[in-house]
């Protein structure tokens, strides 16, 4: 690759000289190592840090890592104390399963990976402050992971429980919901299929509300909000108990439509629901049974489909409706998931479609409860009528709305002490346990006399014992279940014989706090600096994938706010300010080692250099949406910095020599002027569309001015103003080629470093030049708008604005009344 990359280029400056120069530099003078004491004009920023699995850091992280430096970087010379730390999110599956492939211990394959990518992570030429770098593997790290888990442990927010899990085969381990996709394992893409599994959950779900009420406070994309949102699934509605007949046994169901519960025809369990095996009758046992296994081997997004065959069977029991007092048949169906609300729904198939096919296909009772407003009953239904409207063959009810009848009916129910109003959650508590071998061990012992105890805090961290036999156990039980020296030990309470709890913690839990441990990652008396915290944190910027809009980023404020209410931090959001960049995508799919198509940026640094790859990157298009890779522009950028030279190269002497050239801006003319002008323009539009993220725009803009200062300076001799505009150029070169402005910086005859001084200003009087657009209005509304020269007269600009089209036609048949003029912002032309 690199010899067909060379043939295409001619190299155009020394940046194999220049870029190792200054980031040696930039080392050696702690250029980048922020000054924490200091807060004043503090900026946090962060980059989601990387996994060191198998693979080399490709141009999807320097598309996130790199660009999000430029903007740390403009940050920096705007006058922000910056602070940009990196670290290494290094435990976990794809780390592990790398492992497996070579033979190769994780912790050995880790540390050569992390080795590896800090190496391609410093031809970034970042500002990263390497003394604070941090890895999740680190036993002083994943030490306060395990804190964390027992402080939770103690609020009764992280417990123990048997449940049906997503299982993936090929992984050999349990995944939450959160990394579920349409039925498949995110990492390996394989079938995810149901076991039950006594399971570690915490418990998020006590924090949907305030999840919720959180957005309120986020400069977040939309979109990611609204992702939070439908996983949290928060509805407002009824709960309603039903009673099982044959044995007494309450059967509480949720509904959003309380007004449709005249119209249950049926009642419909999850094949899991526990209720199921006691209440079948014995004639319908074996069918029953065989449905159940049938239905465990679907995915969930099966089940759910709705556009599969409808599937159930009769269990022979009947429940009772509180409302109406009548027996209704109980069947179990796989699109009823025990996970998900009660286990159970109250069938009207009267007024929902998967209800109607299911009684349709199974020949249930189909009954009307609700009509159109203001319109007449259907009769026979033909499919299910799911608006709200009027409600009909409702007893006492009839001729409420479906408002005002939800209302009336919740409240006789609570009366009766058959059911309440309610809020329901789409959002289930976060499953952490993961029988993988190389994650963080969960600090609990189980004793058969004290039950689930807490390691001691001072015995922290439950260090990863050491193994050779790392391999999935595929039985459900953890790797570290074979190790008899880990497992036996004595319990913390009681000091009775006892074991170790083998699971080890989902790796989002270790990425839920990193944030607040960058700060400070030696601290030794608590999880993070608390006086670091208080004064550095929130996180100013933050910067990643949106696909980690449900798992991570969610996980992260969870925890904060937890955090929160024990009193350990100030603030509940951890990011208040997020930024997603897009997907680098290659040959129109994802990058992947399977699919053949990860690029690499190694090659192309070294052939183009680390600068150009930078702006190349950051050329691309807009950066919130990424695209595909094409790498047949980036010699175009190659010889943009290479025109930069040639314009500057012969006038170091001059440079050197001069500083900033003082002249009158008022006496400027021709070529001079417009440079004078275009460059105070062009700093605006770079300063405006930096902090928008609009870099490709940015970048335009400067290639513009230089090719503005080329034809000045073709057309005679260099002038004051063009040594200005030369300094002024590197500057706004500075963010988005760092190595390759440090050196134009001394060149010019500066000293320290450019990026310990501060971007230019710009002359506002310059900006707006010598034309400006002013409007026209008719009766006041907008009709026309004109470029026109700065303090153009009312009769000229009459006469324009009288020749244009659009006012024209709208003048037609009309008589003037008046006219009124504002100089240099519009002409209103009054009429009747």
């Amino acid at each position: 690759m690199e010899k067909e990359i060379q043939s295409k280029i001619h190299k155009q400056y020394p940046f194999d000289e220049i870029e190792p120069k200054w980031r040696r530099y930039w080392a050696e003078n702690d250029i980048y190592k922020t000054n924490l004491s200091r807060d004043d004009d503090k900026l946090y920023c962060l980059t989601m840090f990387i996994y060191p699995s198998g693979d080399k850091m490709h141009i999807g992280h320097w598309y996130n890592y790199g660009v999000t430096d430029s903007w740390a970087r403009f940050k920096k010379l705007k006058g922000y104390n910056v602070f940009e730390p990196m670290g290494y999110d290094a435990f976990g599956l794809p780390a592990e399963n790398f492992a497996l492939k070579t033979g190769v211990h994780p912790a050995v394959s880790t540390k050569q990976n992390i080795d590896y990518i800090r190496q391609q992570l410093s031809t970034i030429g970042a500002m990263f402050d390497w003394s604070k770098e941090l890895s999740t593997t680190d036993p002083e790290y994943y030490r306060w992971t395990q804190w964390i888990f027992i402080k939770l442990f103690e609020k009764g927010l992280a417990y123990r429980k048997t449940a049906p899990v997503n299982w993936c085969e090929s992984c050999k381990t349990v995944l939450a919901n959160e990394q579920v996709i349409d039925g498949h394992c995110e990492r390996c893409d394989n079938e995810i299929i149901h076991r039950d599994l006594t399971q570690w959950f915490f418990k998020i779900t006590d924090y949907a509300d305030r999840l919720l009420a959180g957005h309120e406070k986020l400069d977040w994309p939309a979109k990611t909000i609204a992702m939070q949102q439908n996983w949290i699934g928060r509805s407002e509605g009824c709960e309603i108990i039903f009673r099982e007949i044959s044995t007494n046994t309450d059967i509480p169901v949720f509904t959003t439509r309380a007004d449709t519960v005249f119209g249950v025809t049926y009642m419909v369990l999850a094949p899991e629901h526990p209720l199921v095996r006691e209440i079948t009758t014995p004639e319908r046992k074996k069918d029953v049974d065989e449905y159940i296994t049938f239905a465990r081997k679907q995915s969930e997004i099966e089940r759910t489909s709705t556009v599969k065959e409808k599937t159930g069977e009769f269990t022979g029991a009947y429940a009772e409706n509180p409302l109406n007092g009548e027996k209704i048949p109980i069947w179990i169906a796989d699109y009823v998931l025990l996970g998900y609300g009660t286990g159970a729904v109250m069938a009207v198939p009267g007024h929902d479609q998967r209800d109607f096919e299911f009684a349709r296909k199974f020949d249930l009772p189909v009954r009307e409860v609700i009509k159109p407003k203001n319109g007449e009953p259907a009769g026979d239904l033909s499919e299910a009528f799911t608006e709200y409207g009027e409600m009909i063959n409702s007893g006492d009810y009839n001729g409420l709305t479906s408002e005002e009848g939800q209302k009336g009916i919740a409240r006789y129910l609570e009366s009766i002490n058959r059911g309440e109003a309610k809020v329901n959650y789409r959002l289930r508590d976060w499953l952490i346990s993961r029988q993988r071998y190389w994650g963080v061990p969960i600090p609990i012992v189980h004793c058969l006399n004290c039950g689930e105890v807490p390691v001691n805090e001072g015995n922290l961290p439950v260090l990863l014992p050491e193994t050779d036999d790392f391999r999935p156990a595929g039985d459900g039980s953890s790797p570290l279940a074979k190790i008899s020296d880990f497992v036996n030990t004595s319990c913390p309470k009681c000091g009775g014989d006892a074991k170790r709890e083998t699971d080890t913690m989902d790796t989002f839990v270790d990425s839920t706090w990193y944030h607040l441990r960058y700060l400070d990652p030696k601290y030794d008396s608590g999880p993070f600096n608390p006086d670091l915290v208080d004064r550095w944190m929130p996180v100013d910027r933050y910067v990643g994938g949106s696909e980690h809009a449900v798992t991570h980023l969610m996980f992260a404020r969870f925890i904060n706010m937890f955090f929160y209410d024990i009193g350990m931090v100030k603030f509940e959001e951890p990011y208040p300010s997020l930024r997603h960049q897009g997907i680098i995508t290659h040959q129109g799919a994802k990058m992947s080692k399977s699919r053949g198509n990860v690029v690499i940026p190694d090659d192309y640094i070294k052939i183009y250099g680390s600068d150009t790859f930078r702006m190349y990157m950051m050329f691309m298009g807009d950066y919130s949406e990424g695209g595909d890779w094409d790498d047949s522009g980036i010699n175009g950028i190659h010889r943009f910095l290479g025109r930069v030279w040639r314009i500057l190269e012969p006038h170091v002497n001059t440079l050197s020599h001069k500083e900033f050239p003082d002249f009158n801006k008022e006496t400027l003319e021709g070529l001079d002027k417009d440079l004078y002008i275009q460059l105070n323009k062009t700093v605006k539009k770079f300063e405006e569309d930096f902090e928008a993220q609009k870099y490709n725009t940015a970048i335009s803009a400067v290639m513009e001015l230089v090719n503005s200062m080329y034809k000045s300076y073709e057309a005679g001799t260099a002038t004051d103003v063009f040594y200005f505009a030369v300094k002024k150029l590197i500057w706004l070169l500075a963010p988005i080629a760092p190595h390759f402005a440090e050196e134009l910086y001394h060149l010019a005859g500066f000293t320290g470093s450019i990026f310990e001084t501060r971007f230019p200003d710009y002359d506002k009087d310059a900006t707006i030049g010598d034309v400006i657009t002013m409007v026209v209005q008719v009766n006041g509304k907008l009709r026309a708008s004109l470029d026109v020269e700065i303090d153009i007269d009312q009769q000229a600009f009459e006469v324009l604005a009288m020749d244009n089209p659009s006012v024209q036609r709208h003048l037609e048949g009309k008589s003037i009344i008046k006219k009124i003029f504002i100089s240099n912002k519009l002409l209103n032309i009054v009429v009747k």
